[in-house]
């Protein structure tokens, strides 16, 4: 029997008003169903944002440190649970057990992180310029805020949604991508468990058109955080513009790993394998362009075949598997098309290229991983996000021209260069117009305790993760307060002394 979960709305596990459900399966195979969860409604939404106003005066006016103590019990309870959560995010999204812990691990580093954040919630005071006065700015929360995830870190991104949001004093609605329901109610089943009061976490299960977009326009929410795709992004950014309302956005990316000539050809290879095909391609910082210097192009495009060739295929769950399924049969179908596009266009496909459908992989989404090579710039397949298992290979006379191609698409999330040459990874730190940049890493890999953001289409603006300029510059807002004890009337940039 499937296993049922439920909304979470008011500190209690709710089915949805209408008593609709749907149901979350294995992309490793179709056949088995993992959870079945609500289909809720406007109604339901309506609930939980009221659920979440409600709660907000007590929670807003709990201390920061004794919010830290509920997310430090909560670090606590992931790392308890970690094998089983790591589990579920395999059976429920198809990464591979490794990274189906590391999203787990990544829950746990941004619970530890933002509970310490509890202890330096901090603005800053400044001398005044008059005498007896000073000057201080304060940080308060923005109020109800809406979350909305995806499925492509189902654990993860949630949590550094929920947890940055939640130290800083906000109650919080959270819409998670209808893949992976599961994920987010076990997340909010630690919450609850480490004791955050009813209200302060909400869980409303749905669709995106229906729900995720009546939640974030809701007129008593105050703000929203979005990580998804560029079109469904950019449409929430016009709506909420015209409410003035605060907005951060996670979208896509396009990114690109450079290979200069005098790279470590191998370390640049594990790389472009690691970032091009872990997760199936199915991250924002996946490493789905590389830029390679001529020199040494046609033989890291050889070794790279070769790799590729030997990456196997399967269940995440099981032990060998380096490259799992894709999340539904609608993304197969956008990466076999856009594998289809690449050939109209003139690059030349190198190895791989088709899905999978030999014995028990007849059952899941497969794409094997595929290298294209001979790849212009102008070429979609070089300029459009596809997330999946495909690399294209672009060959570069000079570094000038490798960060050209690089900066020449609409995206600006992530890039990487690998070069033994200081001078060189130097510049590259300067001249890349991305958020993100790896000097002889690939495009994948944030810590929690940096801003994690993009700059144009990849992003609003807002960064998410930790650090100056991160979660806690978004879920907060500055208040500035002037007190002057001096007994008279004081006229800032008009009195003087002397």
């Amino acid at each position: 029997m499937t296993e049922t979960i439920r909304n979470f709305i008011d500190g209690t596990w709710a089915d949805a008003g209408a008593g609709r459900r749907f149901t979350s399966h294995n992309p490793a195979d179709v056949r088995q169903p993992v959870v079945e969860a609500p289909l809720s409604s406007r109604e339901d939404v309506d609930r939980a944002v009221a659920a979440a106003r409600a709660a907000l005066p007590a929670w807003r006016s709990l201390p920061p440190p004794r919010r830290g103590e509920i997310l430090y019990r909560a670090g606590a309870l992931l790392i308890a649970h970690k094998q089983r959560l790591g589990e579920l995010v395999t059976r429920e999204m198809g990464k591979v057990i490794a990274e189906g812990l590391g999203d787990v691990q990544e829950a746990i580093d941004i619970a530890f992180y933002m509970a310490g954040e509890g202890r330096r919630f901090q603005g800053e005071t400044v001398p005044s310029e008059l005498p007896d006065k000073d000057c201080k700015s304060i940080r308060e929360p923005l109020g109800v805020v809406a979350l909305i995830t995806p499925w492509n870190f189902p654990i993860a991104i949630p949590a550094w949604k929920l947890f940055g949001s939640l130290i800083c004093g906000n109650t919080v609605i959270l819409k998670p991508s209808s893949e992976t329901p599961a994920c987010a109610a076990a997340l909010v089943g630690i919450l609850a468990e480490a004791g955050i009061p009813p209200g302060v976490v909400n869980l409303v299960c749905g669709p995106g058109e229906e729900v995720g977009e009546y939640l974030v326009t809701h007129p008593d929410v105050d703000g929203a955080s979005f990580t998804g795709s560029c079109a469904a992004g950019e449409r929430l950014e016009r709506r909420l513009a015209e409410l003035h309302r605060p907005l951060a956005l996670e979208m896509g990316g396009k990114n690109a790993l450079i290979v200069m000539d005098d790279a470590d050809l191998e370390l640049a290879l594990e790389g472009t394998l690691w970032g091009g095909f872990g997760t199936s391609g199915q991250r924002c910082t996946a490493a789905s362009r590389i830029v390679v210097h001529e020199r040494v192009c046609e033989r890291f495009v050889t070794l790279l075949a070769e790799r590729a060739k030997q990456l196997r295929l399967g269940d995440g769950l099981h032990a060998p598997t380096d490259v799992g399924p894709l999340i539904n049969e609608s993304q197969g179908r956008k990466v076999l098309d856009y594998i289809s596009i690449g050939r109209e266009e003139g690059a030349r496909l190198v190895v791989g290229g088709r899905r999978v459908e030999d014995g028990e992989l007849a059952h899941g989404f497969f794409i094997e991983p595929t290298v294209f090579s001979g790849v212009t710039p102008a070429m979609r397949i070089a300029r459009e996000e596809i997330f999946g298992p495909v690399v294209s290979i672009l060959s570069c006379a000079s570094f000038e021209e490798a960060v050209r191609i690089v900066n020449n698409v609409p995206f600006g999330l992530s890039s990487a260069i690998y070069s033994r040459d200081v001078n060189t990874t130097a510049r590259a730190e300067r001249e890349l117009a991305t958020g993100i940049v790896y000097i002889n890493a690939s495009t994948i890999g944030a810590e929690v305790h940096l801003p994690f953001g993009g700059w144009r289409h990849s992003g609003s603006g807002h960064p998410e993760a930790g650090g100056r300029g991160g979660a806690i510059d978004f879920f907060s807002r500055i208040k500035v307060v002037y007190r002057d004890y001096s007994g008279k009337l004081q006229r800032a940039q008009i009195d003087t002394t002397g």
